[in-house]
Order: C-alpha cells, then sequence, then structure tokens
C-alpha cells in the first residue's frame, strides 16, 4: 500500500509540474473528441479537467497518495483514488505514460476492490485476499505476453530489435562502438529478459521463484528508465510485487 501511495505520489507531483509547462496536452483541443450526447457530460468534464477543477483533482490525488503512505485507507478514499485515475487517463486520451498509468489503475483497483469486499462482508482478510489475487493475475498477464510476444518476433530472438530500441532512447543512437551493437551480447540479453518475462508465471507456484522474479523486475525497469526515461514503469510495476509474494504464499 504504502509503495502505491509512493507511486502515486511522484505522478501526481509530475502533473502538477506540468501544469506550468504543458503546451501541447490542452483540454480545449481534447474535449471535440468527447461525445456531444449526453449534453451534461463535456459541461462536467470543463469543470474537473481544466483550471481551477483540475489543479483540485491533482491536489485531492496528492492528499489521497499521502494517506497510503501514512498507511490508511478506507473504501472511500479508494473510490476517490479510482475515480481520479480513471479522470486522468481519460484527461490523456487513454494514458499519459503508457502501460505504467494503466498498471498503477490496476493497483487502485485491487485496493477498491480489498476495500470493498471487506466493507460487505466485514471480512478484512477476505477483501485485501481478492484485491491482492486481482492485481497478480494482471502482473503475471503483462511479463508473460510480454516475454512471448517477444519470443515470437524474429527481429527479438535475433537481438537486432533491442539495438533499434537502444538507438531511440535517451541516450541513443548508440555509439559505433557501443556494447550493445555486438550482435552475441543484444542477443544475450534480448534473450535473458525475453526468458524471465514469458516464465514469470512460475512465480505462483514457489515463494522463493516469486522472490527470484520480483528481484529481477526492478533490474528490468530500472534499466528501462536509465535508457528510455520511463521513471513511472519503475515504482508501478514495483508497487505491485507484494501482491505477487502474497499469493506466491497461498
Amino acid at each position: 500500500m504504502a509503495l502505491l501511495g509512493w507511486s502515486l505520489l511522484i505522478q501526481t507531483l509530475e502533473f502538477l509540474r506540468l501544469l506550468r509547462m504543458d503546451r501541447v496536452g490542452s483540454w480545449s483541443i481534447q474535449r471535440t473528441e468527447v461525445p456531444a450526447r449526453p449534453a451534461w457530460v463535456r459541461p462536467l468534464l470543463d469543470q474537473v479537467l481544466q483550471g481551477r477543477g483540475y489543479q483540485a483533482l491533482l491536489i485531492l490525488r496528492l492528499v489521497l497518495a499521502l494517506t497510503l503512505l501514512a498507511g490508511w485507507v478506507h473504501v472511500s478514499s479508494a473510490m476517490l483514488l479510482f475515480v481520479t485515475s480513471v479522470l486522468l487517463l481519460f484527461r490523456w486520451r487513454g494514458a499519459f505514460n503508457g502501460g505504467s498509468d494503466f498498471m498503477t489503475l490496476v493497483g487502485v483497483s485491487g485496493l477498491l476492490i480489498a476495500q470493498g469486499v471487506a466493507s460487505i462482508t466485514g471480512e478484512a482478510e477476505q477483501g485485501w485476499r481478492a484485491g491482492l489475487w486481482y492485481v497478480t493475475v494482471y502482473v503475471v498477464s503483462s511479463y508473460f505476453v510480454s516475454g512471448w510476444v517477444k519470443l515470437l518476433r524474429p527481429e527479438w530472438r535475433s537481438g537486432r530489435a533491442m539495438t533499434i530500441f537502444l538507438d531511440g532512447g535517451v541516450y541513443g543512437p548508440l555509439s559505433p562502438h557501443s556494447v550493445y551493437r555486438h550482435p552475441t551480447v543484444a542477443r544475450l540479453v534480448s534473450w535473458t529478459f525475453t526468458v524471465w518475462e514469458g516464465c514469470f508465471p512460475l512465480a505462483l507456484f514457489d515463494v522463493r521463484i516469486a522472490w527470484f522474479m520480483c528481484c529481477v523486475a526492478p533490474v528490468f525497469h530500472f534499466l528501462v528508465y536509465w535508457y528510455f526515461g520511463l521513471n513511472r514503469f519503475f515504482w508501478a510495476w514495483l508497487a505491485t510485487f507484494p501482491a505477487v509474494l502474497y499469493c506466491a504464499l497461498g
């Protein structure tokens, strides 16, 4: 819960900073894509996705993130987090930072499920179990699908895709003498992460495997951050690993 709060805190601070810098994601442009019917939708979104309404939305999310960091959560706060997360996805036409935003929504949804089930049944443990399994299924599936998609692509099996992606990274293009331009190195790195991702479901069979998979993951996501600047991916997925470890123990 604290890791999810930390991830949400960083994301929200980025959105607040973007208020003074953004010259591209204008809501006045994006609102034209909202259906004109029912008639109340556009005016309502205008109130919460621009100007002071949008600032208030972000401040509310910031406060909710801090409550998670402090270890406090309630079904009402979980619902507010879910609603604000959906509104932000809508504000940025699906996602601001790709899969990391959707994985954040998965984490928030798991929190809402946990609190909702606990509120209905009066069993907190049952609620957390339902929420953590929801998150785990999505996390395991995300790695599994990513790994096997790579395995089916010849450019990933040969390692060529690794070099192409790094050429387009923060520090790209790679220098002519970069170690990643060596076919053997590129193929080895590509196959290492492809196999790790594709075998991630094995984490559910033994907690020791789960620990191994979850320890490799921060290395993988840190490299993604380092070479591509995608810092949100690191924290969004890291916040889900306690759920994987919990389910592996169960």
